[in-house]
């Protein structure tokens, strides 16, 4: 079992996976605290010193997410052998910050001698055997139970590591999962797909960019959205008005011949666009029916498209700045 087969073959987030891309920073702190000279360079030698320290992570997640996994398979060794060279190079450690408050330099570059040794003979053995045994010996299950374990430990990478398992997109149109509700259902009330409370729908109609009007099967106007830049002027003055008196005399023939046909379930959808005070304004009616395909009124709908008419080729990036 090789370094290079394993970073290749175990899918990303994988806890072996990130053994290996931990031993990669290890060995390069290694090579970079051998070629400084404490005497010459020590606040240098220290912060490489410091930054090797964080292999406490490693021995942390061995010792307490790892190895109890194989003792429940019967296998104690590294618990017991592995754990104890584990605590020999945390004794290292510690003499060798206590070497470097007395600015013992000789002495430092003697200990640092046996710390990298230890550090580089600990990962042969991870390499050779504890790794492949590990993987012969734990199901799939458990490095996912092991992964969400060694969470609240942490790693030695600059950033936190891909999550395992990965989490595959899914797109919206065929994600069927049913979610517990991430909040309460109180004052909320249940639509085709979600849940909103009343301030939420209001706020949702008047950010909406489109002017919308609700007429019913009686003709009566029911609801419009107060957005806050309108095409056509509103007053909650028509609610409950028949729609053809809110309409200029000239369009109102058309407007009733658009709510018969609905009506008929001859046509259920009509558009429009006009020049209205220098702007494009497109214009829609929709027929709206119920589950039984019975008529329930129509929906206008009305939108402002000059800027919109505009817009040519493509734009896939931010350009707030």
């Amino acid at each position: 079992m090789n370094e290079t087969s394993n970073t290749t073959i175990l899918p990303e987030g994988h806890p072996v996976r990130i053994y290996f891309q931990e031993k990669e920073i290890i060995n390069t702190l290694l090579e970079e605290l051998i070629a400084v000279k404490p005497y010459e360079e020590f606040q240098k030698y220290t912060n490489i010193f410091n930054q090797l320290h964080a292999i406490e992570k490693r021995f942390a997640r061995k010792e307490n997410q790892l190895f109890p996994f194989l003792e429940k398979k019967g296998w104690t060794g590294p618990s017991q052998g592995m754990w104890s060279f584990h605590d020999n190079l945390r004794e290292q450690f510690r003499m060798l910050r206590k070497n470097m408050e007395d600015r013992d330099f000789s002495i430092i570059e003697n200990n640092t001698s046996y710390l990298v040794n230890g550090i580089y003979r600990l990962m042969e053995v991870e390499e050779t055997v504890l790794f492949p045994n590990a993987l012969n010996l734990l199901a799939e299950d458990d490095w996912i139970k092991m992964r969400v374990g060694e969470e609240e430990i942490g790693w030695m990478l600059p950033q936190s590591p891909a999550p395992y398992p990965s989490v595959a997109y899914v797109h919206p149109s065929v994600d069927f999962t049913i979610r517990e509700m991430p909040f309460s259902l109180e004052n909320r009330s249940h639509y085709d797909e979600g849940h909103m409370t009343v301030e939420q729908v209001n706020l949702l109609f008047k950010t909406m960019p489109l002017d919308l009007t609700y007429v019913d099967e009686n003709d009566k106007v029911i609801f419009y959205n107060r957005g806050e830049e309108r095409v056509f002027p509103r007053s909650a003055g028509i609610i409950g008005r028949e729609v053809k008196f809110c309409h200029p005399p000239k369009s109102v023939g058309t407007v009733l011949k658009i709510l018969e046909e609905f009506r008929k379930g001859t046509k259920s959808e009509s558009s429009f666009w006009i020049n209205y005070k220098d702007r494009l304004i497109y214009i829609r009616y929709f027929a709206v029916r119920d589950a039984d395909k019975n008529y329930k009124g129509v929906i206008e709908m009305s939108q402002d498209i000059t800027d919109i008419k505009k817009i040519e080729g493509e734009k896939r990036l931010l350009d707030w700045e």
